[in-house]
């Protein structure tokens, strides 16, 4: 039982890190923390960004709560540190795998939701500036991005159809 306990608390903090990533996103990456995130926006040489920093400063929390709740037996803040860990690998994974690509792994996924993902993020980065942002998010994706891969989606396969193109879709 006291499993199962852990379990949740690790994917409620899970879930809770989507929230925590689209206010720290907005207010903090693209306000006082722009000048370590705004090379992320106007691409430069190289391989690494000043950027990349926050995955040092994002770990740290998650970092200490494990180090604590398991050096203390706490574990219920363990599972809360398990958690932020999960969700940022989980971030990698999407953002700096599927959508910048900086491993060349899924490049031409037709999945729905990674050319949501993908569509959502390329709106969010159309911003070069840290001012009129949208899609502060990484995992949830609005309703319009959705929509709009749909619709492709369904334009592609109609064109298909008429062409006899199997290709298009």
């Amino acid at each position: 039982m006291q499993t199962l306990f852990f379990i949740i608390i690790l994917l409620a903090t899970f879930l809770t890190m989507e929230g925590i990533t689209w206010i720290t996103h907005k207010y903090v990456m693209h306000g006082f923390l722009w000048y370590l995130h705004e090379d992320h926006h106007k691409k430069g040489p190289g391989v690494f960004e000043k950027n990349d920093a926050f995955f040092l400063i994002f770990s740290v929390p998650s970092i200490v709560c494990i180090a604590f709740g398991v050096m203390n037996k706490t574990y219920w803040l363990a599972a809360i540190g398990f958690g932020i860990a999960l969700y940022g690998l989980a971030y990698f994974i999407v953002h700096d795998v599927i959508i910048h690509q900086r491993l060349k792994i899924f490049t031409r996924s037709n999945n729905v939701y990674v050319r949501a993902i993908r569509w959502a993020h390329k709106m969010h980065h159309k911003h070069l500036d840290k001012y009129e942002g949208e899609s502060f998010g990484m995992l949830v994706v609005a309703k319009k991005y959705w929509d709009k891969i749909k619709a492709d989606k369904k334009r592609n396969a109609d064109k298909s159809f008429v062409t006899g193109d199997s290709t298009a879709i």
